[in-house]
């Protein structure tokens, strides 16, 4: 098996770790504080989740029958189509992060920004190690390892702009901060996963323009 891939799956597996851990407590703080944008976070981190555990599968699969001689597949494609799954996923996830945060800004909820914020800072800062450890060279990246490092920038992103809407919702005591941040990022991160569908969506149907 390619030492790249292994090395890959490895660093899948570590942050399914940390990224499961992180989802648990978010969600659970998320409706303890009543936070919006805590609340999305986990959930979004919950679908990351899935899709990076779908990522470390598929990794699995081509170490365990990349020798065999009983079988045999493209292994470019296995990852494509892991990539693909996850960017929908990604993109189901943006989907329901703008409905839940259009809900709570027009019915908003008391906010314990204090303990939202502090959750959320944890949740960066998971988001930070995972991006170092996911990290590649782009010559050494597949559709696979790109989406599980696309699903973390995505949880960073969330992480960042509710640390942002819960300080301002805190010092202004504007609660429809913390929906509006939900709302921005489910249209970032629906622009990234169009992206990695279009590009993992090539590889599976051997896309390729003519040459004039």
């Amino acid at each position: 098996m390619d030492i790249i891939k292994l090395q890959n799956e490895r660093k899948t597996l570590l942050v399914v770790v940390l990224t499961a851990v992180t989802m648990v407590v978010e969600i659970s703080f998320g409706y303890y504080t009543n936070s919006m944008a805590l609340l999305a976070d986990g959930f979004h981190m919950s679908s990351h989740t899935f899709a990076l555990g779908l990522t470390w599968i598929a990794y699995v699969v081509i170490r365990r029958y990349s020798d065999s001689k009983k079988v045999t597949f493209h292994k470019d494609k296995l990852l494509a189509l892991s990539g693909f799954s996850s960017a929908i996923i990604l993109q189901l996830v943006a989907v329901i992060m703008a409905i839940e945060s259009i809900g709570r800004l027009l019915h908003p909820l008391h906010i314990k920004f204090g303990d939202a914020i502090f959750v959320a800072v944890i949740g960066l800062i998971v988001n930070a190690v995972s991006a170092v450890v996911l990290h590649h060279d782009h010559e050494h990246r597949d559709h696979n390892i790109r989406a599980a490092y696309l699903h973390v920038l995505a949880d960073g992103l969330t992480s960042i702009t509710a640390i942002i809407a819960l300080l301002a919702g805190m010092y202004f005591n504007l609660y429809s901060f913390d929906a509006i941040s939900g709302i921005i990022s489910s249209v970032v991160i629906t622009k990234w996963s169009i992206d990695l569908i279009r590009d993992s969506g090539k590889v599976l149907i051997e896309f390729e323009k003519r040459s004039s």
